[in-house]
């Protein structure tokens, strides 16, 4: 019966170790939010250091080709509005068409910060898997890179051609800003130390 206990208690611990480390994971991921520029920059860096990686080993090909093909799936998630107007009815809220519709800001079905962490953790489980010789399948990898070539040709045409018709651009370049200000700024310190 105390074994029963002591293995209760050891679960117990190793529970709650476990939720430790995931609240304190979590808080340096939340930390990360506002910086995707960095988080890209390491994510890049992580992505070059795979690639050396499957060069340096010249193997792991079909590892990389899957890893491929689930980043072109978060790629069409990323792109994709969060409702899809072909899926709606057509009395449903569409996106705005002309000028004077209402202005319905993108909202995209993979938010971009959900896109950086299942991209950058299938690069850490990838380059993990370059470790372990039972996931390096022989193939010829010229055929997987050509049809991958022929997947993101024929998948983003896909992409681009829902863009065109629904006329929504998944991109946000921040607020316009104009140079009208800062323009009659300068001239009204100009006039104004001229009177002086």
């Amino acid at each position: 019966m105390e074994g029963v206990g002591g293995g209760n208690s050891a679960s117990a611990a190793t529970l709650d170790q476990w939720r430790q480390f995931s609240m304190r994971f979590q808080y340096y991921l939340d930390k990360t939010t506002p910086h995707a520029v960095y988080r890209w920059i390491a994510t890049a860096a992580l992505l070059i250091l795979y690639a050396l990686r499957v060069y340096y080993v010249q193997g792991f090909y079909i590892i990389t080709y899957g890893l491929g093909i689930y980043i072109l799936n978060l790629l069409i998630g990323f792109l994709s509005p969060l409702v899809d107007p072909e899926l709606e009815p057509s009395d449903g809220p569409m996106l705005p068409t002309k000028g004077s519709d209402e202005f319905k800001p993108f909202i995209r079905r993979l938010p971009e910060f959900k896109f950086w962490y299942a991209i950058t953790k299938a690069l850490i489980i990838s380059f993990l898997m370059t470790f372990f010789s039972v996931f390096d399948v022989p193939v010829f990898w010229p055929i997987l890179l050509c049809y991958w070539f022929v997947l993101f040709t024929l998948t983003m045409k896909r992409q681009i051609m829902h863009m065109i018709k629904y006329k929504y651009v998944p991109f946000n370049l921040g607020k316009q800003k104009y140079g009208g200000k800062r323009a009659s700024a300068g001239s009204s310190s100009s006039s104004s130390s001229r009177a002086e």
